[in-house]
């Protein structure tokens, strides 16, 4: 019988294999210039937690969007990236933070879609199991703060500033966990049929404090899909803690050549 650490190997063995057939495709594709951008949260969040990013991407006249995902069943949660996608007018940004990212390997295949984003997110492959891949590595210690009544889930506050925002004043920490949207337990059981970052340029934020998603795994999700990779000292929200960079990215990924000044952005 395979033990869990075979098992492990394993899992991880075969996932690298699949780098030959997408590694690099991403990192030399140019993107094409777009001027729409929509941003999906993740768990323990809402749509409110992109407003710092949004403010500078609006900023450079990019029609953006933050969807308000529903956080009830994965479907449900696609289908609410899918709408918004639907009424962009041309080449469109996707971009997806921590769970998030399990809507952009999916919805990321739309056609207005140009290319994706993942910060600090999760990037499954077309039918992988995610958990038992993130299973692979460190456990992140924000996982022993998730509360649940009945089928509904959320971060408690102690783990939510210690473990989610780490790196932000605690006054603004405590505003993002009191719109905290709780989740459905069955949001989790959901596996992606689609991998867009196979067929898409993507670009990958990993934040290298993390105590959400392990950054090692993080670091292996964007080898793995070829992305152009940019490292942050940051919290899990390093949407927050680093909008300039993060914003940055995403200009990146939108071909455009200017950025966000750290030192004039508002």
């Amino acid at each position: 019988m395979m033990n869990r650490r075979t098992f492990s190997k394993v899992l991880v063995a075969g996932a690298a294999a699949s780098l030959a057939a997408t590694r690099g495709f991403a990192a030399t594709a140019k993107p094409v210039q777009a001027r729409n951008v929509v941003l999906v949260h993740g768990l323990f969040a809402d749509g409110s937690c992109w407003l710092d990013v949004l403010a500078r991407l609006q900023g450079h006249g990019l029609n953006t969007t933050s969807v308000q995902n529903p956080l009830t069943t994965l479907e449900e949660s696609v289908e609410s990236a899918k709408r918004v996608l639907d009424r962009q007018d041309g080449p469109t940004v996707l971009v997806g933070h921590s769970f998030g990212g399990m809507l952009v390997s999916e919805a990321g295949v739309h056609p207005n879609v140009s290319a994706l984003v993942y910060i600090a997110a999760r990037a499954p492959d077309a039918g992988e199991d995610f958990p038992a891949l993130a299973n692979t590595f460190p456990k992140p210690p924000a996982s022993a703060g998730i509360l649940f009544d009945g089928q509904e889930g959320r971060l408690g506050e102690e783990a939510f500033l210690r473990d989610f925002a780490g790196d932000l004043p605690a006054e603004k920490a405590k505003l993002l966990y009191a719109v905290q949207q709780p989740f459905q337990k069955k949001l989790l059981a959901g596996r992606t049929t689609q991998a867009a970052w196979r067929f898409k340029p993507s670009f990958f934020a990993v934040s290298t404090d993390d105590r959400t998603i392990n950054p090692e795994l993080q670091r292996f999700l964007a080898k793995r899909m070829g992305a152009k990779t940019i490292e942050l000292e940051a919290s899990h929200l390093s949407i927050v803690s680093r909008p300039d960079e993060v914003a940055n990215l995403v200009l990146e990924a939108a071909g455009y050549s200017h950025r966000t000044d750290p030192a004039t952005a508002g």
